[in-house]
């Protein structure tokens, strides 16, 4: 068992990388522990193949060095915050017991963004209900684990941040992190159809979201995100 410090959550591979990879590989450099669970493998996707999916989430998860990544092979497109998936979710806190959990926007262009931020906060209060039995893989039950915090990442849509991080040091990274989702992303060579994300002007707003969210605290790239509850602080001049 692994106990990871954050766990991202994300509907579809890809999400994380476009959305928080640089804030992933900020805190993998600062000896934390980080994993991704996706909860689809993006089936539905114009470009690709979810095989081809499969192998370039895994190249990612090399490039950011996650402890963890896996994917809970939900319906692209029509999976629910039901009983059955929400345990899905429960499992895998349970089993990776995160301080910090990531979760896909709470409204955005695509609907499985905002159900994906519904299910995982369902689940995160779930999880740590004693009544509520999940066992894992060798059929031993898990105990209950709430993170402290959930942070929503900001997606194709822009949302007002509630908070943002530095990632100027991590963004050739994130980049690469990217990158690595070749089939899905602008490719001159690739003749399958264009999509929203596949025009160059989609990576140019990744690029200008990233400039624009670090301007705004006074550093080169930024990304931001945000929280169902108050942010509390004990020390004033660990704000920027």
């Amino acid at each position: 068992m692994t106990k990871l410090d954050i766990l991202a959550f994300a509907a579809h591979p890809d999400d994380t990388e476009l959305s928080c990879a640089g804030t992933l590989a900020s805190h993998i450099a600062k000896g934390y522990k980080v994993g991704v669970v996706d909860l689809t493998r993006g089936e539905l996707g114009t470009r690709g193949t979810p095989e081809i999916r499969d192998k370039e989430a895994k190249a990612s998860a090399e490039i950011l060095g996650l402890a963890v990544r896996s994917n809970l092979e939900m319906e692209d497109g029509f999976f629910e915050a039901d009983r059955t998936n929400q345990l899905k979710l429960v499992r895998a806190i349970r089993t990776y017991r995160p301080t910090i959990l990531f979760a896909n926007a709470i409204k955005d262009r695509h609907p499985d963004h905002g159900r994906g931020a519904k299910l995982a906060v369902e689940a995160t209060f779930l999880s740590g209900l004693v009544k509520i039995e999940v066992k894992d893989d060798d059929g031993q039950l898990l105990a209950p684990w709430r993170p402290q915090v959930v942070y929503h990442y900001i997606q194709s849509q822009f949302i007002s941040p509630d908070l943002i991080v530095d990632v100027s040091a991590h963004w050739d990274k994130k980049m690469e992190a990217i990158r690595a989702f070749k089939s899905q992303f602008h490719d001159p060579d690739n003749d399958e159809p264009d999509t929203y994300i596949s025009s160059p002007q989609f990576m140019e707003m990744i690029e200008g979201r990233g400039k624009e969210l670090g301007h705004s605290i006074g550093v080169a790239y930024g990304e931001g995100f945000t929280v169902n509850r108050n942010i509390g602080v004990t020390d004033l001049f660990n704000l920027k």
